[in-house]
């Protein structure tokens, strides 16, 4: 409804229609403006009031109003939502029950330690793009790294993108910011020289095959802990990728929507902790996948097969099953390896073979830069990694691109030019 002016005080105005704006000055000078949203809880009219020094300024606000209540963005009567308690009702109660353990607790950590020290004193709707950015400075000066600054980005803008489906704002004034940039990590995979010499070195180790996996089918360091026996068909050399092995920190599982443990000691005591190692489901339908494997690499799972199978039966009642038929890469009494446990048996069998420092994850870029060195096409390459879409393949992989167009281009120079 269009705003009525009068320079009257309340007693001097003339009778409104319920649901029209009013704008008007009293008698001390000052003026002033109500707007009807909507109807209370108790059913009586809920009118707001805005002030101001001057005529338009008041209307400014008035039309402000006005437009939130249309686009259904009013924030109810009484409701006083700072950015602390959004964050943790988001955290607690929409994203807690939808998403992975691991990705809760990133969450948690990004909204807890560092997003609500920062901005949580804010009420929802007055928190301005400025706030944000001061936030990034703030967690840069701290320590924090810019990945790590970046994430906690990304959470609160899905926290807010939420609350504006909600009707809580108006506006996500995170995705109005940008976030510190990231440095591109470079890929650096084995030689074949070096995947050679590791895999050489490996068949002597207790386990060795998980290397001869890594290197041979681009496993993630959890899909090679996380496989069973029952996901292995050696008869037809394929693997069965449908779970992972990841080790959480250790969190109280008496903790409820964000309040004090209830059980007065650490973590690691709580009778209801969460965390450690513990298996579960790939993050996209990409990553549940059948793999064929080289024919080697299933003569050497064969052989793993055999000396588990003595090891287990040396162990009698000390052997713990696990999982799925037992894991195919385990402890001497049957338990998962923890993934710390296999970075350090990584870095110890690279020192044995003459090879430079690499993370486990290197071993799987070297199985992809194999792949697409020896032409196989990019798609199938994504395929067989696990990819939800075959461009991130190729972006992540840009190097063995280049330096097959590199390739190409001798080619194509000895077809028209005879440079050979």
């Amino acid at each position: 409804m269009a705003a009525r002016s009068t320079n009257s005080d309340r007693s001097g105005r003339g009778r409104r229609a319920n649901r029209e704006s009013t704008i008007y000055q009293d008698a001390a000078g000052r003026w002033h403006g109500e707007v009807w949203v909507g109807v209370r809880s108790d059913g009586r009219p809920d009118r707001r009031h805005r002030t101001g020094a001057t005529r338009a300024a008041v209307v400014r606000k008035v039309r402000e109003l006005e437009r939130q209540r249309d686009a259904g963005a009013t924030p109810k009567a009484g409701e006083r939502d700072t950015v602390a308690s959004w964050l943790r009702h988001w955290l607690y109660n929409v994203a807690a029950p939808s998403v992975k353990t691991k990705t809760y607790l990133t969450y948690r950590v990004n909204i807890e330690n560092h997003a609500i020290p920062v901005i949580g004193h804010h009420l929802l709707i007055r928190l301005e793009p400025e706030h944000v950015e001061q936030m990034h400075a703030q967690l840069l000066a701290k320590g924090l790294s810019a990945k790590s600054v970046l994430n906690v980005h990304r959470t609160v803008a899905r926290a807010l993108k939420v609350a504006m489906m909600r009707g809580k704002l108006q506006r996500n004034v995170v995705t109005l910011t940008t976030p510190p940039s990231v440095p591109r990590l470079e890929i650096e995979p084995l030689s074949r020289e070096e995947a050679r010499a590791v895999l050489l070195k490996s068949r002597h180790l207790r386990n060795g095959a998980r290397w001869a996996v890594a290197l041979g089918s681009g496993l993630r360091q959890g899909e090679a802990l996380g496989l069973a026996w029952d996901e292995v068909d050696l008869t037809k050399g394929r693997l069965h990728i449908r779970w992972q092995l990841q080790r959480l920190a250790y969190e109280h599982g008496c903790v409820r929507r964000g309040e004090d443990p209830t059980c007065g000691g650490k973590p690691r005591a709580c009778p209801d902790r969460i965390g450690g190692t513990v298996f579960s489901r790939p993050k996209s339908r990409a990553g549940s996948r059948d793999l064929v494997l080289p024919p080697p690499l299933v003569e050497e799972l064969k052989a793993h097969r055999k000396a588990q199978l003595e090891e287990r039966l040396a162990a009698g009642t000390a052997w713990h099953e696990g999982p799925r038929g037992g894991l195919v890469f385990c402890q001497p009494n049957g338990k998962p390896i923890d993934p710390r446990r296999d970075y350090m048996d990584w870095l110890a069998l690279l020192k044995a073979a003459g090879v430079s420092r690499h993370r486990v994850h290197d071993a799987r870029h070297s199985a992809a830069t194999f792949l697409l060195e020896a032409g196989v096409d990019v798609k199938v390459v994504s395929e067989i990694l696990g990819h939800s879409q075959s461009w991130f393949t190729r972006d992540t992989y840009q190097h063995v691109s280049q330096r097959l167009q590199a390739e190409a281009a001798e080619q194509m120079a000895a077809v028209l030019w005879d440079t050979n």
